[in-house]
């Protein structure tokens, strides 16, 4: 990325206290051209958990001022209980949190540099923030910047996919265990500080017990789910994902449902900004923000608006890694979404059936075979992240073992080039051996060699088939339809190489498993698979030079104290069957030379099984946040760890608070949640 130092605007940056009307003070910072003292501009708000004075300084350091430097008042609020900010922060998007940033957006329009505009942008939690907020219409919001968000909190987040609990619902929980009880600064709301730390630390709880609480649809999901009402958002939405992210659905259905100004941008990208997208080429981003903002804010007419509704990476094939620097393909562009240029094409799976040696084969009367299938604890264990984010490499990994215990279906080699974009779907007719049971599908690229790439994946626990709302107990043995929905992705598959859909029963460590394994058997002659098929077209095909190179302000400066550590590693002990995936995420120890602050972060996951023992796993997520200058020093050890019986979930967790080395506080947890249908 290339660091821009000669903006068309002098800029400033002030820390700044943010009043709320119940007198909670909202921690701030703000990067403004200095003309704003006498020329009111619009003010662009990030709204955020993170900690803006330290956590996210750098990164916040690389756009905000490089935005403001293009004339607009950037604003970094830190919500209410993390940071520097009063308060405690319980759970996400809660009613309190989106009050907090209606009385933020009415503080910012009515100050003397703002010209009482205003936009939200954000990527993840600051890209819900900006949705949501745009659901509830403040009066001086015009329009958003969203990356890396979703419309469906249920359906589409990181706690339940197609009715599945997902790991990352273990893991975000431990993010956010961590980052909610760390310490305000001193420096910043001086000796108040402890009181203010230990307010969060006593009225913290771990997360992951209220989202264990709603396994179902239900209104706690609905809740700041836009989905609910896309008409309830008025203001124009520019949108992006990456499809190595988990958020890879939200931007398409966005561009179909709602009715105003919309742009859809999608990447080859993990969890990440464009402009600093991984697996790249990342892009200028910013520009593209600048130019949204120029349009909505101070109505520059830019033709801004011209052009296609989406914009996204077709990916090339390439073999099977945890991670891409690069990742090959073009750009192509579709005027509208549901676009005219897609068809859905559908393949019976009979004619694609792979029969693996365990496989039985059972005569119906009415002569339908019945592939079956109960696949070991095992699969899963490449299936890389929900929500990836380059680092440690955490893609999914070469799917022959994966499919070893799956039942298998392949194209013959392809005489042409195929191109998907959009979201694959699998319709089975099925019957399981369990009141509980779940199917997961993979799409593949098989090359001519043999290795098998993952292209996208979906859910499905069976409980739910006919809604999310209303799971029922399966009735063994009973012929059900079920559809399961993959997550959307653009690929090209080359002449040559196959595409294969393998279906399992488990998917652990990414989804957690059923109670207990469960016999599957696919009807194939009244099952299939139904590809979204984009025929290439010379108006499609956009420009190589589609968007400028990635910039930005130059960061922060930082000093390594000791180095980083990334781990990601899959151990078997053949004699007691054990099992494990251990992710270590360690940043090590920084200094922010700025402010003098030295910061560590350090994230531990452990999931672990033993054989086909579906009670036996275990989930661990353990992060040790730590912030030291002279004269303080203080350091949270959080640690979650979820295990099962066929009926409950239990959690056990532990907090721990240290102050220059000695603990000053320590609390645990543990609590049992029923499963429901699950």
């Amino acid at each position: 990325m290339r660091s821009v130092h000669n903006l068309p605007y002098e800029t400033k940056e002030e820390p700044v206290t943010v009043p709320l009307p119940d007198g909670t003070r909202l921690s701030a910072r703000v990067w403004r051209p200095v003309c704003s003292d006498e020329e009111p501009l619009p003010a662009v708000l990030e709204y955020i958990p993170y900690r803006q004075r330290d956590l996210t300084a750098v990164r916040d350091s690389i756009h905000h001022p490089y935005i403001a430097g293009h004339g607009y008042n950037c604003v970094r609020v830190d919500l209410r209980g993390t940071g520097d900010s009063d308060g405690v922060l319980q759970d996400e998007y809660l009613e309190q949190e989106q009050q907090d940033a209606e009385d933020v957006l009415d503080w910012l329009a009515a100050q003397p540099w703002c010209d009482g505009t205003t936009g939200m942008m954000g990527i993840s939690w600051g890209a819900f923030a900006a949705l949501q907020v745009a659901a509830r219409r403040p009066e001086s919001l015009r329009a958003v910047v969203i990356a890396s968000f979703t419309d469906d909190r249920y359906a589409d987040d990181m706690h339940y996919m197609g009715g599945t609990l997902l790991s990352d619902n273990l893991a975000e929980a431990g993010t956010m265990f961590a980052y909610s009880t760390c310490p305000p600064d001193p420096a910043v709301v001086g000796d108040r500080w402890r009181d203010m730390w230990f307010e969060r630390l006593e009225h913290s709880e771990p997360w992951v017990l209220e989202w264990l609480r709603h396994q179902r649809r239900d209104d706690y999901w609905r809740h700041a789910s836009v989905c609910e009402n896309y008409q309830a958002v008025r203001c124009p939405v520019l949108a992006s994902s990456g499809w190595a992210d988990g958020y890879s659905n939200a931007v398409t259905r966005l561009l179909a449902h709602l009715d105003v100004p919309r742009k859809g941008l999608i990447g080859p990208w993990s969890h990440k900004f464009p402009h600093l997208g991984e697996p790249g080429p990342a892009i200028g981003y910013l520009q593209e923000v600048v130019r949204w903002w120029d349009h909505w804010l101070k109505g520059v007419d830019n033709g801004v608006m011209d052009g296609p509704m989406l914009s996204t990476w077709m990916q090339d094939s390439v073999p099977p890694s945890t991670a891409y620097e690069e990742r090959p393909g073009r750009w192509v562009v579709e005027p509208e979404w549901p676009s005219p240029n897609v068809t859905q094409v559908t393949h019976p799976l009979s004619r694609y059936r792979i029969c693996p040696p365990e496989e039985r084969r059972e005569e119906e009367p009415e002569h339908q075979a019945a592939l079956t299938v109960r696949s070991p604890l095992s699969v899963g264990q490449f299936a890389g992240k929900w929500a990836s984010y380059n680092a440690p490499p955490d893609l999914p990994y070469d799917q022959r073992e994966e499919d070893g215990g799956s039942l298998v279906f392949e194209t013959a080699p392809l005489t042409e080039r195929v191109e998907i974009l959009g979201s694959p779907s699998v319709e089975l007719d099925l019957s399981v051996g369990e009141p509980v049971a779940q199917v997961a599908a993979r799409l593949s690229d098989v090359a001519p060699d043999g290795s098998a790439t993952r292209i996208t994946y979906g859910l499905l626990n069976l409980t739910h088939h006919s809604g999310t709302d209303a799971p029922e107990p399966l009735e063994p043995g009973r012929r059900y339809r079920a559809t399961v929905q993959l997550n959307g992705v653009a690929q090209a598959f080359p002449p040559g190489h196959r595409i294969r859909l393998s279906l399992s029963t488990s998917y652990w460590p990414l989804a957690w498993p059923p109670p207990e394994p469960s016999l599957l058997s696919v009807y194939e002659n009244s099952s299939a698979l139904t590809l979204p098929v984009r025929t290439p077209r010379e108006e499609g095909e956009a420009p190589r030079a589609l968007f400028g190179e990635p910039e930005g302000a130059p960061p922060l400066a930082t000093t390594t104290l000791t180095p980083p550590e990334e781990r990601w590693d899959v151990k078997r002990d053949l004699i007691g069957y054990h099992h494990e995936l251990e992710i270590v995420k360690d940043r090590g120890m920084e200094r922010l030379d700025h402010i003098g602050l030295d910061v560590g972060r350090r994230a531990y996951e452990r999931y672990t099984a033993v054989a086909d023992d579906f009670t036996s796993v275990a989930g661990e997520s353990t992060w040790t946040m730590t912030f030291r200058r002279s004269g303080w020093e203080s350091q949270t050890v959080t640690r979650t760890v979820l295990t099962c019986t066929e009926g409950t979930f239990h959690v056990h967790a532990t907090l721990d608070a240290y102050e220059s080395g000695h603990r000053v506080i320590s609390r645990t947890w543990n609590e049992a949640v029923p499963r429901d249908c699950l």
